[in-house]
């Protein structure tokens, strides 16, 4: 599934290198991923997450407060039965390695290379074997045409042009975002005005090419005490949008009573799109 982000050729894996027809070689590091985001699709030196915000959110997942929408995520995914997914976005693999059951091929790619690397190493021992990891970005997939059976991108973007590429003619993209009160109690904190998210947006900028198939909303009521509240305020962008006495004023607090609220669309490739 995977190409060449030079010449877009098969990737072939021999050993630990991943080789195209044209010689092109990538090797599979140490802990078990591939590094294919090239210095000509790059904008910055380090793309992405940083590792700080890589650790608080993998500490924040790890205490189950999101997995209601994991949980809805891995259900749909097992009713669908795809052979072949693509986790744009992925992260640290919070969700990715939720899709990976039943032997599917996954691809957990994210431009974020701190985030990779934990991804890697926190599943290199899992069960599920049969996740690749990639450094890469969705701008250029690097993901061989027609290939995959669903896109997935929760909280990540939907680059739409690459996605009509990479799926297959009846292929599915399944998408989370927060909801429009999402962690509204903790925004009224951090800003002096708080906008209601608009998950509906994805819906018209996908159209007409991806239809809309079903929604889902997943609530989460969470009481979180000083680090999980810390880890929850920093693996978000408001950590760089808030005024810092107003974060170090939330983040001083024992207890915090919030919600989660989330939108799951899944949408099918339509004919507009050929």
């Amino acid at each position: 599934m995977l190409t060449c982000p030079i010449c877009h050729t098969a990737l072939n894996l021999q050993g630990k290198t991943y080789t195209c027809q044209n010689r092109h070689s990538y090797d599979v590091a140490k802990d078990g991923y591939v590094n294919l985001h090239i210095v000509q699709h790059k904008n910055s030196h380090t793309a992405g997450d940083t590792p700080e915000s890589v650790q608080a959110r993998r500490r924040f997942l790890a205490s189950g407060f999101y997995q209601p929408l994991r949980d809805k995520i891995s259900s749909i995914i097992n009713e669908l039965s795809p052979n072949t997914v693509l986790d744009i976005g992925c992260g640290e693999g919070y969700y990715t390695s939720s899709l990976a059951q039943n032997d599917r091929q996954v691809i957990g790619l994210d431009i974020a290379k701190a985030a990779i690397i934990a991804a890697a190493k926190a599943h290199k021992t899992s069960p599920n074997g049969n996740i690749s990891w990639v450094v890469g970005t969705g701008a250029v997939l690097p993901v061989a045409d027609g290939s995959v059976d669903i896109c997935t991108s929760f909280f990540s973007p939907l680059p739409k042009a690459q996605m009509l590429k990479v799926l297959r003619t009846d292929g599915l993209l399944l998408v989370a975002t927060p909801a429009a009160n999402h962690l509204y109690t903790m925004r009224e904190r951090l800003f002096d005005t708080v906008n209601l998210h608009n998950p509906a947006k994805f819906v018209a900028e996908l159209s007409p090419e991806f239809t809309l198939m079903d929604e889902w909303q997943i609530d989460a009521p969470m009481v979180l005490d000083r680090q999980n509240l810390s880890d929850l305020i920093d693996m978000t962008p408001y950590t760089y949008k808030a005024k810092l006495e107003r974060k170090t004023a939330l983040k001083a607090c024992e207890r915090f009573e919030t919600a989660a609220s989330f939108c799951v669309y899944l949408f099918k490739k339509s004919s507009q799109s050929s």
